[in-house]
């Protein structure tokens, strides 16, 4: 993720070949109504965090995207909705959901594969308008994690609005300011809903998206932690509060006398976790039945039918299952799994683990990968510490916490 350096956006001029377009938008006076982003000397309320420095610096304008918004909407009154917001084509495919506007069908496929996708510092990898984007701008709400790039702000909000606000010294963005229309920006009412239906119509997904939770609405996550402990890897990304996360953590290495009231009794859960065994980890059950038992306690766990709750789940292979152990984990779990980092294979219902991970290897590479695991007389990391950034995207459904080790700037 490119760092955005502070300083003013300088405006590309218009084509000098087409006078009459030039002047048009001259006369729109395109300015945002937004005083909050052209005043950066007004004094800011204390509810929001830096986002500047004293270096001044500015990516290329994207000023041909940027005019031809403007001018279709402003100029030839075309209904932004009859234009891609992400890229300014004609050819739209559905409406986006977080703003007014259209997506073509490949700005629709860029979204659902990069909305849910972090970082480690605990912000969204993309702009939360295109999904793509190289130098961001951060919200700097203490419960918000979008990041918006400089060409939507530029072409959306207004010119210069990117520079003017990466001047400033406290902004939050387009979804959490108190008004809903910044320029040519206007956000949809009840997002989170349609968010919800553009995965639920548009995502090759079979999994069920849950509605992201509004930040006034989040718990503190529930979790069962079935044959690993990932209590570390949730404080350390603000899950779980230092001192304070006992009784909001269940870990079990041992499953085999647990009965559903035990589950019921010691739950709800909001998040199940299992995985196979660490490699050189002495054990006497079979990797297999690591993942059966994972299923049945799941079975225990998962909400009642009808209950729009949001409930996820995570179990880990260390390249332990055998193929046919494989087989049944993709049938009984009924979704495919990706592979992290060439260490373990995932099945999962987190939003985007598929996106930012590969597809499943080839059965001779999982084999050799197995074997080279084995072979090896190194130690290599465990499994909840190769998949710890996956659980990034519940920060949109749950309660976090601050947590020092976060850098603040992007």
């Amino acid at each position: 993720m490119a760092i955005s350096s502070p300083g003013t956006l300088s405006l590309e001029p218009l084509d000098s070949s087409d006078p009459d377009r030039a002047r048009a938008l001259d006369e729109e006076s395109w300015q945002p109504p937004c005083e909050i982003i052209l005043d950066p000397d007004a004094e800011c309320s204390t509810d929001v965090i830096l986002v500047g420095s004293s270096e001044l610096s500015c990516p290329p304008s994207p000023g041909l995207r940027r005019d031809l918004i403007a001018y279709e909407v402003k100029v030839n009154q075309r209904d932004i909705e009859d234009l891609c917001i992400c890229c300014g084509s004609f050819q739209v495919h559905t409406q986006h959901p977080l703003f007014e506007g259209g997506m073509c069908a490949p700005c629709k496929d860029k979204f659902l594969d990069g909305f849910f996708l972090y970082d480690e510092d605990g912000y969204q990898s993309y702009c939360s308008i295109c999904c793509a984007g190289e130098t961001l701008l951060v919200c700097e709400n203490p419960d918000c994690t979008r990041c918006y790039c400089f060409d939507c702000v530029d072409a959306l909000a207004g010119p210069g609005t990117a520079g003017t606000v990466q001047a400033m010294s406290h902004w939050v963005c387009f979804l959490c300011l108190p008004f809903s229309c910044c320029g040519l920006l206007r956000q949809r009412p009840k997002w989170r809903g349609r968010l919800k239906a553009l995965y639920d119509q548009e995502s090759e997904s079979p999994l069920e998206m849950y509605k992201i939770v509004p930040v006034w609405k989040r718990e503190p996550v529930r979790v069962l932690s079935l044959f690993g402990d990932i209590r570390k890897e949730l404080t350390s990304l603000g899950f779980l509060e230092d001192g304070s996360g006992t009784g909001r953590l269940k870990h079990l290495d041992d499953v085999t006398n647990i009965v559903r009231r035990d589950v019921e009794h010691w739950g709800p859960f909001d998040l199940v976790y299992g995985c196979t065994p660490h490699p050189g980890q002495a054990c006497d059950r079979p990797p297999g039945w690591h993942l059966l038992q994972f299923h049945r306690i799941l079975q225990y766990a998962r909400p009642r039918q009808g209950r729009p709750q949001p409930f996820f789940w995570m179990f880990v292979d260390n390249l332990l299952l055998s193929k046919d152990d494989r087989s049944v984990a993709t049938r009984f779990l009924e979704t495919d799994p990706v592979t992290i980092q060439d260490a373990v294979l995932v099945w999962s219902n987190i939003p985007a683990v598929r996106s930012r991970h590969s597809a499943l290897v080839p059965q001779e590479e999982l084999s050799l990968l197995a074997w080279d695991r084995q072979r090896a007389k190194s130690p290599t990391p465990g499994p909840a510490k190769l998949v710890k950034n996956c659980f990034l995207p519940l920060r949109e459904y749950f309660k976090y916490f601050s947590v020092n080790s976060l850098p603040l700037y992007k």
